[in-house]
């Protein structure tokens, strides 16, 4: 600063000068001279190019695969240690879990899953009533609620309803670092918060699929019955006829794939939680885009393959 202050007095016209100082000052004052002091910084980079951020973005993609297959793996082998020391697990968090994500939910799938069946029956009636085959509206509503549309709409409820409410929870125990206390205690946060939840709801989202069954065949037996003049009877013993055991066990049977997808990806964007409540809200709508875009890409394929094995 004082070299500066020397160097812009001179600029001006005015003589300078150091008195007093040693032969170690001197030669500070003469390497400072040496140096560029009206050096410019460098200039800022820019905005990054389009393929400059295809590549971040791409890096950012692979990374977060990789880490989420690392964590399913995690997850993996803490289940089999625990099949074999069934001890070792909270069950009464386990109990917990169910009721939050299992009772608690009824009232919600129960009262969309009726909806759907309602509008299944209705769309399939206009144009079943014009050919006279209004009892065949059982056969769509069977089916499509069996094997397709009450397992996805349960999971796609699920993972709004309660995949959130896991990357929520275990966001804020991350920002106030409470997983950081329990790795600290020897805890692994794994046993003492992810597997009660995926234990949970394995084995609640199947039997929330037949409590949609039930409520959407409900709901187009309602509307056969009001707007064809089906009997209750006739379309129950159509829904007997028409449909297999196997279309219901089919449905039912995606349920624990569902389970898995959207505990562990609710589970994995919560322990992504930065140090701010912002990241709590933005790794919670990730968590719930993807658990509803894999289940969806997962039902399809299962669609493919069921169709491909005659199933």
């Amino acid at each position: 600063m004082l070299c500066r202050v020397a160097t812009s007095w001179r600029q001006n016209g005015r003589t300078v000068s150091f008195s007093g100082e040693d032969e170690q000052t001197r030669q500070l004052f003469r390497l400072i001279k040496e140096q560029d002091l009206e050096s410019t910084p460098p200039a800022h980079p820019g905005t990054p190019g389009f393929l400059e951020n295809l590549g971040r973005d791409s890096l950012d993609f692979v990374n977060q695969q990789l880490s989420f297959l690392s964590f399913i793996g995690n997850i993996t082998f803490s289940s089999l240690r625990i099949l074999l020391t069934p001890a070792r697990l909270r069950w009464n968090r386990v109990v917990q879990d169910s009721e939050e994500a299992g009772f608690d939910a009824l009232p919600i799938v129960g009262l969309l899953s009726f909806l759907i069946g309602v509008v299944i029956a209705y769309q399939g009636g206009v144009v079943l009533i014009q050919y006279g085959a209004g009892i065949f509206i059982a056969d769509l509503v069977g089916l499509a609620m069996l094997r397709e549309l009450a397992p996805l709409i349960t999971a796609i409820i699920v993972a709004g309803r309660t995949g959130s409410a896991y990357t929520a929870q275990i966001g804020t125990m991350m920002v106030t670092e409470e997983i950081s206390a329990l790795r600290t205690m020897g805890i692994p946060p794994i046993n003492l918060l992810v597997l009660p939840k995926l234990f949970a709801l394995v084995v609640m989202l199947p039997l929330l699929t037949v409590f949609a069954d039930v409520m959407g065949l409900l709901g187009g037996m309602v509307m056969a019955n009001s707007m064809l003049d089906v009997s209750f009877q006739n379309f129950v013993d159509r829904i007997g006829q028409s449909v297999r055991l196997q279309d219901f066990l089919v449905g039912v049977g995606k349920a624990p794939v569902f389970a898995v997808i959207i505990a562990s990806v609710g589970c994995y964007q919560g322990f992504r939680v930065g140090g701010s409540a912002e990241s709590v809200g933005k790794q919670t709508t990730v968590s719930v885009v993807q658990s509803i875009f894999l289940v969806i890409v997962v039902d399809a394929v299962f669609s493919v393959v069921f169709s491909a094995l005659d199933i």
